[in-house]
């Protein structure tokens, strides 16, 4: 292998914090340690995050809001602190304009059937990208057919950014909604939301990100960014599975009908009616993710102990580093801008290994854990000319070691399919 690219390398963040994630040092693949570089799909959890799940199972778990004993109280405390800590952590200004759902996904939905199935009408339209995830694509498909509304998408430059030229002249006095990825979670693309933001309420148009691939790796302040909606899950960051978030503007929220019916989002019912509750319980029905939203809560506080500034640098340093050595590579395409353009995930190419073949002899030969397929972009894969790609996506814990090995397996596994079809050749 090659000689490591030259890279300033003191913006990484301590090996120490790999002794906080019980996974990465105890499970072994293929004779190696772990080498885990799917975290744009799912991150680990360190022992912090599985420590305050378990206490609450152990010692403080009841139902919210609704018992008057102590655990209950205990309970619904900590689950208040949770929304708390997570209005603090996006910069919202008020608690109840952060709503827990059970994923990005679920928040997406939320505002579309909710704040879409209100507003939209026939004719309207509904502006998104041509890299969105299919939860941010979907829904807007769903809600537009039983509306009438009408769905544009923002075109890509040639190395993969948004064209904001086509953004511009996409976005009319028709645009009531404009829907973005703050980051791509196939090409690595960091949008400019700010702008975006302040282009489309120019225009009158209400703005929803998904940044469930930003929230957990640079600092995030919705007041600022003056976005209405944002979406984002618990899973991705170092928390539980089974807990999102939707911050939406007071404003939106207060205006928007309930979603979901059914216990906790009600302040009456009569047999023939009901008067919905207010901010955050309307839009909680049932009994809430209770645990998970305290062990996101305490995977923001590790967040925070680290910094988000510092995590972001990080990644950039180690996406540096495996875009150079990947560029190398002869025969692999790379997605996407370059590294100043994007965050800390790559997505790449073979011209003659499926993306499913290579990953599964990466992971079970070399111990390296990485995403194939098309990652729930298929529009984007169409785009693109491939049916899916190999995607590395690195996080606070992963090393420049972690890279070496990444490289070295894409290496060798190049040799093995080369062999191979050198063999079939002579069979022919």
């Amino acid at each position: 292998m090659s000689a490591r690219p030259t890279v300033d390398q003191s913006a990484l963040l301590p090996a120490s914090l790999r002794d906080d994630f019980p996974i990465l040092n105890g499970d072994v693949l293929a004779g190696h340690p772990l080498v885990f570089l799917d975290n744009a799909a799912s991150t680990q959890r360190p022992r912090q995050v599985i420590d305050a799940i378990s206490d609450v199972y152990q010692r403080d778990y009841a139902n919210v809001h609704r018992g008057i004993h102590t655990l209950s109280e205990r309970s619904t405390e900590l689950y208040e602190q949770a929304r708390e800590n997570v209005r603090s952590f996006i910069g919202a200004k008020h608690a109840h304009e952060v709503i827990f759902t059970p994923g990005s996904t679920a928040s997406i939905n939320l505002v579309a059937r909710s704040w879409g199935g209100e507003n939209l009408r026939a004719g309207d339209e509904v502006l998104t990208t041509v890299m969105e995830h299919h939860s941010n694509l979907v829904p807007w498909q769903q809600i537009a057919a039983q509306t009438g509304a009408v769905l544009r998408h923002v075109p890509l430059t040639d190395d993969g950014r948004l064209d904001m030229g086509q953004f511009d002249a996409l976005l009319c006095e028709r645009t009531k909604l404009v829907a973005v990825a703050s980051v791509s979670n196939t090409l690595g693309t960091i949008n400019p939301i700010d702008e975006i933001a302040r282009k489309a309420h120019a225009a009158g148009a209400v703005v929803l990100v998904d940044a469930a691939q930003s929230v957990p790796h640079m600092a995030t302040d919705v007041q600022a960014s003056d976005v209405d909606f944002l979406a984002f899950s618990g899973h991705k960051m170092l928390g539980p599975s089974g807990v999102g978030i939707l911050y939406g503007k007071e404003s939106h929220l207060d205006a928007m009908p309930p979603f979901l019916g059914g216990g906790s989002m009600i302040n009456e019912v009569r047999l023939d009616s009901f008067t919905p509750a207010a901010l955050p319980a309307k839009f909680e029905a049932g009994t809430p993710p209770i645990v998970p939203a305290i062990g996101m809560s305490a995977a923001v506080d590790y967040l925070n102990r680290v910094g988000l500034e510092a995590i972001h640098h990080h990644e950039q340093v180690l996406t540096q580093l495996a875009y150079d050595a990947l560029a190398q590579i002869e025969g692999l395409r790379i997605l996407g801008p370059a590294p100043e353009y994007r965050a800390g995930l790559i997505s790449f190419a073979f011209e003659r290994i499926h993306a499913h073949e290579f990953a599964q002899v990466l992971n079970d030969q070399f111990g390296v854990a990485v995403r194939a397929g098309h990652h729930c972009t298929q529009p984007l894969h169409a785009l693109l000319g491939i049916p899916a790609s190999t995607r590395a996506s690195f996080y606070l814990y992963n090393r420049p070691e972690e890279i070496d090995r990444l490289i070295e397996g894409i290496a060798k596994v190049q040799s093995m399919f080369a062999l191979k079809g050198r063999r079939r050749k002579r069979k022919q």
